[in-house]
């Protein structure tokens, strides 16, 4: 049985929410900082722990709020050393989190909701449905407990983030961006470099122009075809957001300097994999900064679709090349785990399994 506190998570606050909070009690701005420190760069669980506050203050914070970390129902490991892991929420729903070692760093890949309502054919987070949007709490918890699970690590820092986990991160655009400001505070929050955090969309088009204004972190566009039929076909998104109002929000998406969108194409045996996508995708993302992910599809049981063979992955790669893109084939890691791309479904393991 699930028992829901009925005091807040603090989390849950903006950095505002806080100060607000704590000015109404008479508390002076520094206040808010100190907290913020405990909880983040410190990973204070207890307030009762945070000394440079008085014993009055500290009692009205463990009165009114509480600060817990998320439940792991299940972790699998990898061959390849990733980590998925099943947390369980406060009201008994599930996400799912993968943390992937690269060389010399771990990558988290989060989830913003649970489930997902975008309908992608190609994607099992889709069959499972849309049930609600995390709060940013719940965004931030996930990023605080796996950093302090990794803390000690010599040589292998989390230092990268990448909202590509359940859901649509800019359908759940306000706690998505609150996490953010927290997420990549460098002096009272995670601290982590908004050259390291991205944040992928399927093509919410009216929120794109929204957190390049009110963010520095990387943009990075789900696509997986370059005509409007096919998308559509593939992601129905697209009949209400179409290639050109996707294209255009691109071109006008405020990039820092000397920095790129990125746009994902899960490559689809027999679907989007012909050298005559390839050419339309060029032309497509002619006009936009931009470099290109190219994923060969994760197959998974009861899947329409199918990977594409190693010949073809790399003709398609070598033709934008040529066309001078930057292009990477990312072969997705955690595949044995279903911990890839397109995988997260957040369901139950049995005790065992």
């Amino acid at each position: 049985m699930t028992t829901i506190s009925s005091k807040i998570d603090i989390k849950d606050l903006s950095r505002q929410a806080l100060g607000d909070w704590l000015a109404d009690r008479g508390e002076r701005p520094f206040r808010t900082q100190q907290i913020l420190q405990w909880l983040y760069s410190r990973q204070t669980d207890r307030f009762e722990a945070m000394t440079n506050l008085g014993k009055p203050l500290r009692a009205e914070l463990d009165a009114a709020f509480v600060n817990p970390r998320l439940t792991v129902e299940h972790e699998a490991t990898s061959q390849d050393g990733s980590l998925k892991l099943l947390f369980r929420l406060a009201d008994g729903q599930h996400i799912e989190t993968v943390l992937i070692p690269e060389k010399d760093h771990y990558t988290l890949c989060i989830s913003s909701q649970v489930g997902c309502a975008q309908g992608c054919r190609f994607c099992m987070t889709a069959k499972g449905g849309f049930v609600r949007n995390l709060s940013a709490g719940e965004i931030i918890s996930q990023v605080r407990d796996v950093q302090q699970r990794v803390a000690g690590q010599e040589g292998m820092p989390l230092s990268n983030i990448v909202f590509m986990g359940m859901g649509e991160p800019l359908a759940n655009y306000t706690n998505v961006v609150q996490a953010l400001d927290i997420i990549t505070d460098g002096d009272f929050g995670l601290k982590f470099s908004t050259r390291r955090v991205t944040v992928s969309t399927a093509g919410r088009v009216p929120r794109m122009a929204d957190l390049g204004r009110d963010t520095r972190v990387n943009l990075a566009v789900s696509l997986n075809a370059a005509d409007d039929a096919l998308r559509s076909r593939l992601m129905p998104i697209n009949r209400r957001y179409p290639l050109s109002d996707l294209m255009a929000a691109c071109r006008q998406f405020p990039l820092p300097p000397r920095r790129k969108i990125t746009f994902e194409y899960i490559l689809m045996q027999g679907i989007n994999d012909r050298l005559e996508d390839a050419r339309r995708l060029v032309k497509l993302l002619r006009p936009v900064k931009a470099k290109i992910n190219l994923i060969p599809f994760n197959e998974h049981p009861g899947s329409e679709f199918r990977r594409p063979s190693p010949s073809q992955i790399s003709a398609f790669q070598e033709l934008l090349a040529e066309h001078h893109y930057t292009v990477i084939v990312r072969h997705s890691k955690g595949q044995d785990i279903g911990a890839a791309c397109g995988q997260l479904r957040a369901k139950l393991v049995p005790t065992g399994e």
